[in-house]
Parts: C-alpha cells; sequence; structure tokens
C-alpha cells in the first residue's frame, strides 16, 4: 500500500484544520512517500518561506529512519554523534525533532511520513497525527 495522492492531499488539509482549531502560528506541511519523495506540500499564509526545508526534514528523517521525530530528538540527547553522523549521510536534511511523524498502513508497515513546522514542535506532531488520522491511516508521532 502507499499513500494517495488524494490521502496526502486529506493529510494537510485536516493538519491545517487542526492548527486553525488549536489556534497555532501558521503551519507548513509535508507529506513524503516510503522512499522519501514529496507528494504534495503546502504552507499557509504568513509562515515563513524557509518553512519547505524544515517540514521536508522532519519527514525525511522519519521515513529514512524509521522512527518518528520525538524519537529522534531522544536518541540526539542520547547519541549526539551518532545522529550528527545520519546528518551527514543525508546531506543535513534530517531534522531529529517532533513533528516528523511516520504513516503506517493497517497491517503495520511504514508507508511514508508527515513532516509539519510552524508552532512548538509538539503541537506541530498533533497537527500531523490529526491529519493522518483523517486519511484513515495510523501515525507514530
Amino acid at each position: 500500500m502507499a499513500i494517495t495522492l488524494d490521502q496526502a492531499r486529506t493529510i494537510i488539509r485536516a493538519a491545517r484544520d487542526k492548527g486553525h482549531e488549536l489556534g497555532l502560528k501558521p503551519l507548513s506541511v509535508a507529506v513524503l512517500d516510503a522512499g522519501g519523495n514529496l507528494l504534495a506540500f503546502e504552507r499557509e499564509d504568513g509562515a515563513a518561506p524557509g518553512r519547505f526545508a524544515i517540514a521536508h526534514g522532519k519527514a525525511y528523517g522519519a521515513v529514512m529512519l524509521g522512527m518518528p521525530g520525538s524519537a529522534q530528538m531522544a536518541r540526539a540527547e542520547a547519541q549526539p554523534y551518532f545522529m550528527a553522523a545520519v546528518n551527514g549521510v543525508y546531506g543535513g536534511q534530517v531534522i531529529p525533532v517532533p513533528g516528523g511523524v511516520l504513516v503506517r498502513d493497517g497491517a503495520g508497515a511504514v508507508i511514508g511520513a508527515v513532516g509539519v513546522t510552524g508552532d512548538t514542535s509538539d503541537n506541530d506532531a498533533a497537527a500531523a497525527l490529526a491529519g493522518i488520522a483523517a486519511a484513515e491511516l495510523a501515525g507514530e508521532g
């Protein structure tokens, strides 16, 4: 199974809706497939232009390492040299903080990731999880 374009669009819309519901700062949302390829991205009005790289980096780290941003952050705190090396391998594209959420299918296989940025990392993760749930997929944040 793969994330469809319609599901990616649903994830983005629902993540943005959750952000509005919670009164978050303008969000940027990236949806990647299981190979780390971009499926869809939106940056809300008022979000800084550099937010694409952050949203992408949160999702990219999650899917390429098979662990959500929260686990990456814990690993970075416990083993900073390891995460620095990983980021070197991936050309500095990994942002190891919450807001990078794995997307799993019904069997538990990783089928992609969502990266959200714009507010606090925990709020970003909550918006991502809401988007994934709206697409009737399972999120691991």
